[in-house]
């Protein structure tokens, strides 16, 4: 007599967005990184709480800080870039999106 296996994958998901924004260490998880990491990026400015304001216990962030988040982890990985060079990066590529838009031109 013969067994079958099989497997099953549990994935869990949880929205982000305006109403269920991640807190500091949900984000450093999903990015897979440290809090310090995600304080790092706030003070480099590659991304901003909900409400910059309050204590960073409290920070919040919506789904544009987790992409970008995962942009800096990714050029730190496959460029070797420092933080700063990550947010100049990241910024620049924002400026871009933004003059493109202006001109009504894809990439």
């Amino acid at each position: 007599m013969s067994m079958r296996h099989t497997t099953v994958t549990i994935t869990h998901c949880t929205p982000v967005d305006e109403d269920h924004p991640l807190r500091v260490a949900e984000l450093a998880h999903a990015a897979g990184d440290r809090i310090e990491w995600v304080v790092q990026l706030v003070d480099a400015g590659v991304i901003a709480p909900t409400e910059p304001g309050l204590p960073q216990a409290q920070w919040a962030f919506h789904g544009e800080a987790l992409r970008c988040a995962l942009e800096a982890r990714r050029l730190q990985r496959d460029l070797d870039a420092s933080i700063d060079a990550a947010a100049l990066i990241i910024d620049l590529q924002r400026e871009v999106r933004r003059l493109r838009a202006l001109l009504g031109t894809q990439p």
